[in-house]
């Protein structure tokens, strides 16, 4: 593997949320206000299509035109990592060509989900993704919505095909990640999932980072990886610990996403409400996120400056 293609790839991408007109459908103007706004704030790039934007909740079309969208607006300013996971490996590799297509940089993808299949099955399946293009993929490994693991063993064989670059480790133990960092070696990249545990991440060797409250807050994540790679551990602690603090109250909401979805339409950033079967906060939830708001703009101001 090309050391310096992959260094390239490194860093803070923020999990891009998807958004909708009032009907509930894919808005392009307003997923593109919101890659806009996201350049300049120090992140290497976007997930697009991931959790955070609801992929699995939108049909192929759907899926495509949030990233065209995305393409169209930013498309050499950010590195753009598009989400092309699906249950059916026709439909992946579908998305897989047409991000290709559209100039994204990388592909990833989870697992195909409700089915309980075994590893070889899995293996088949993100193959079939990698073969399909001349991008580079990177595994998306999140076992507590998949139901799948992905083991060491399966991680080193695919880690010896050159486009395989990379996981993102959305398991919650730290251990794993610092396993497949291993696995994979120095040249082989591991982003950290868990938000909450960012810190503690990139200390057992993950190369950056990939998260929805990042939405909301990419001040600070580009702050805490600072503060990383300068080895001020003490104060990135104390920066993790406010952002926990955040990540928190989020968590308090009918749905994160819909928490998150509102505190950028009160910076004017209007996204919709998040997809049924997912909540949307309610008028009652109006006012604590507008002080919540209010906390984390004053926490980015504090330890920012901007």
């Amino acid at each position: 593997m090309n050391s310096d293609i992959v260094s390239q790839y490194k860093g803070i991408y923020i999990a891009m949320y998807s958004a909708y007109d009032e009907a509930g459908n894919v808005d392009q103007d307003r997923v593109k206000k919101l890659a806009r706004y996201y350049v300049g704030k120090g992140v290497k790039g976007l997930y697009v299509g991931g959790s955070s934007g609801e992929g699995i909740l939108q049909n192929a079309e759907e899926r495509k035109q949030v990233l065209e969208a995305v393409m169209e607006e930013v498309k050499g300013e950010l590195t753009i990592i598009v989400h092309v996971g699906a249950n059916s490996t026709r439909e992946a590799v579908e998305l897989s060509k047409h991000a290709e297509k559209c100039g994204a940089d990388i592909i990833s993808a989870v697992p195909s989900i409700y089915y309980r299949l075994p590893e070889a099955a899995v293996e088949n399946h993100w193959q079939h993704m990698i073969d399909s293009t001349d991008l580079p993929f990177i595994i998306y490994n999140i076992p507590q919505t998949t139901g799948f693991t992905l083991s060491t063993s399966l991680l080193a064989k695919l880690a010896k095909q050159d486009k395989v670059i990379g996981v993102k480790m959305s398991g919650e133990s730290t251990f794993e990640l610092q396993q497949y960092k291993e696995t994979g070696g120095n040249e082989f990249l591991v982003f950290n999932g868990p938000d909450e545990q960012f810190l503690a991440g990139r200390i057992m060797g993950a190369d950056g980072g990939i998260g929805g409250t990042y939405g909301v807050m990419p001040e600070l994540f580009v702050k805490l990886n600072r503060l990383f790679i300068e080895n001020n551990i003490e104060e990135a602690q104390e920066l993790q610990t406010q952002i926990n603090r955040i990540i928190k109250k989020l968590l308090s909401y009918p749905s994160m996403y819909g928490a998150c979805k509102y505190i950028l339409s009160l910076r004017g950033i209007e996204t919709g409400a998040p997809r049924l079967p997912m909540l949307p906060v309610l008028p009652e939830h109006h006012a604590s996120l507008a002080e919540l708001n209010r906390e984390i703009e004053e926490t980015v101001t504090r330890h920012t400056g901007a």
